[in-house]
């Protein structure tokens, strides 16, 4: 099979390798964490300027991607200098759900964050886990609940909200989605381990009849899609996070001396190194497969394989990068830190690795 990139996300994939390498630093990132945004503007103004927001969505909606490649790509080279931007959350998550909506996918294209508010407390990774209500009314819906870790919610002034229309808390159909200001609604916003901010978001409030996205009731299917592609893009943010890391500490033991030569000679640091090649190495080949299977019939059993390995691999490959690098491994100032943190995180966003391990045999048996 041929496995090469196509010439457009080629040119894609160079032109935001560079661009990253000259815009992006681990300063940067560590101030970025403290600002009120949680990412860097200036750099998420120049990626907008580059399409990356017009890489999520297709043609039909004014963009010129939008395919699990196109997303493996872009996410790939984020991952590899370790930069939070809302790209996920807003034009992939919220863009996804709001598909029908052009006008709003061509304000995302344009660099509008409209943050994806769906997960809950309590609700474990089950997205039709939704106790939040939304009432019909004379004037309009009246929503009331708590969301739970929503990203990049103080740098956005709306939100994708997903709330119940009927059913009871735990019933698939029932569930719908509304786009809502963000200053009807309370914000408590902190930074997030491993870079970026997110929020615990509180709403009473009432909107309009028009702030309804696509039929009452019928918001699941599009919140699953959006969670599929969402699951792609942190496998993919992961795995440049991987190449990151084993660079890290390829160059380390190289240059590393003991006892007169390079730490890189001693044969049990060379036989720790081949194991965490081969495990990116498959890690590799699951986001390649999961990519091209993320329009496909099967596309929620090859989230929850590629996702439990990407989770697994992620452990390895941080535990035996600060194995080998000893103590510095662990220092802030050191870029290996915050790649550490941010590839630890990866397996707690979108289901972790026994999550996906329990649905990925439900999905086989059914």
């Amino acid at each position: 099979m041929n496995f090469n990139l196509t010439e457009e996300r080629q040119m894609l994939q160079d032109g935001l390798r560079r661009f990253l390498a000259d815009s992006v630093s681990h300063e940067k990132i560590a101030a970025a964490t403290e600002s009120a945004t949680g990412f860097d503007g200036e750099v998420w103004q120049g990626l907008t300027e580059m399409g990356l927001p017009a890489a999520m969505f297709g043609e039909d909606l004014g963009g010129f991607g939008g395919a699990g490649f196109d997303i493996m790509v872009v996410f790939e080279e984020l991952g590899r200098v370790g930069i939070p931007t809302p790209l996920m959350d807003s034009a992939l998550q919220a863009g996804t759900v709001l598909a029908n909506r052009p006008d709003i996918a061509e304000s995302m294209i344009a660099g509008e964050v409209i943050a994806f508010a769906h997960a809950e407390p309590g609700s474990r990774y089950e997205l039709n886990h939704v106790a939040t209500i939304a009432k019909k009314t004379d004037g309009g819906w009246q929503i009331k609940g708590s969301k739970a870790i929503v990203h990049h919610a103080s740098a956005a002034d709306r939100m994708v909200v997903g709330a119940r229309t009927s059913g009871s808390q735990t019933d698939r159909d029932g569930i719908s989605l509304f786009l809502v200001s963000s200053d009807q609604m309370e914000i408590r916003d902190y930074p997030l381990n491993g870079g970026g901010r997110a929020a615990e978001v509180t709403l009473d409030c009432t909107v309009r009849d028009d702030a309804l996205i696509g039929e009452a009731g019928q918001a699941l299917g599009h919140i699953e899609a959006a969670h599929a592609r969402a699951c792609a893009a942190q496998c993919a943010e992961a795995l440049g996070m991987m190449e990151t890391i084993k660079a890290l500490t390829v160059d380390y033991l190289r240059h590393r001396r003991q006892f007169g030569q390079p730490i890189g000679k001693f044969q049990a640091l060379q036989h720790r190194m081949a194991d965490m090649l081969i495990e990116i190495e498959q890690a590799r080949s699951a986001v390649i497969n999961l990519c091209g299977n993320l329009d496909g019939p099967q596309r929620d059993l090859h989230v929850s394989a590629a996702k439990n390995l990407i989770g697994r691999t992620a452990r390895l490959v941080v535990e035996e990068s600060i194995q080998m690098h000893g103590g510095i491994g662990m220092t802030q100032e050191y870029a290996l830190g915050h790649f550490a943190k941010r590839l630890t995180m990866v397996d707690h966003r979108f289901g972790d690795a026994d999550y996906h391990l329990e649905r990925f045999i439900r999905l086989s048996a059914a």
